[in-house]
């Protein structure tokens, strides 16, 4: 017998709080049919795009900047939208610094891509703060960047932290909201697991749930940071990933499930 007591049920349905993924077959349909449970999709958090009156709040001007940072591809769609939005148009001579490869090649959706203008890592000795560091004699940078309604010290602050160390005149442009996705119709829905893969997600699940209570939930979660965040809440982490015996979440889940679910009543 167990000697966790929260391990004398077997888990029969998880809530993963992010979209589906793109194909039918994927780890998670796997897991399901492996074990015969239901595994459902919720996302836990949401991105909506800022309106011309919040981008023009900010008085911030684009145009008057000489190299714009970019660290996601997510980055890039909403920068070009808002720009689209208010009628700006990048000046030819504009320069791009992005943290790899695919991001920066990600940027021909939206301009005439041309090595001379467009910086990325091209090997293990370089990264972006190199980049920058090497080329702050431009000008002036432009970081766009999410906000956090809910709570702005959420926001990643390792690029700004970077440039203000090294004296880089820099400024930031909130082009998207990170907000809370609306759980109401979650209320009476009860799930034997529910897996996290940022602190983000435990935050949206107690703004949407301030009263939730685990009991017998169990609790999932993806890295270090979103597993400081479960304890953080007081809550009870039952699986955490990646470790040496399960580099992804569905092998930990999968793993867990051999154990408890084979035990259990």
């Amino acid at each position: 017998m167990s000697e966790n007591p929260r391990e004398l049920q077997k888990v029969q349905t998880i809530l993963i709080s992010q979209p589906p993924p793109s194909s039918v077959r994927n780890p998670y349909s796997i897991l399901a049919e492996k074990h015969g449970i239901t595994v459902d999709f919720r996302k836990f958090i949401q991105l909506d795009k800022i309106t011309p009156k919040e981008y023009r709040r900010q008085r911030v001007n684009p145009l008057e900047h000489q190299g714009i940072i970019f660290n996601s591809k997510t980055a890039i769609d909403h920068y070009f939208k808002i720009c689209e939005d208010v009628r700006i148009k990048m000046p030819q001579e504009m320069k791009y610094f992005c943290s790899s490869e695919s991001i920066a090649l990600y940027l021909q959706k939206f301009i005439e891509y041309r090595k001379r203008k467009v910086f990325y890592p091209k090997d293990s000795k370089t990264n972006l703060f190199k980049l920058l560091d090497k080329h702050k004699g431009i000008g002036k940078f432009l970081y766009p960047c999410a906000s956090y309604p809910f709570d702005e010290h959420l926001r990643n602050q390792e690029i700004p932290n970077f440039l203000n160390e090294k004296g880089i005149e820099y400024a930031e442009l909130a082009i998207y909201k990170v907000v809370c996705s609306d759980l109401s119709d979650l209320k009476d829905i009860f799930y034997d697991m529910i897996v996290f893969f940022s602190p983000l997600g435990i935050r949206s699940l107690f703004e949407n749930f301030p009263s939730f209570q685990q009991n017998n939930t169990r609790i999932a979660a993806y890295g270090n940071i979103t597993s400081k965040s479960v304890t953080d809440h007081k809550l009870l982490l039952d699986v955490k990933a990646p470790d040496e015996n399960a580099p992804s979440m569905s092998m930990a889940i999968d793993n867990y499930l051999k154990k408890v679910n084979a035990n259990a009543s």
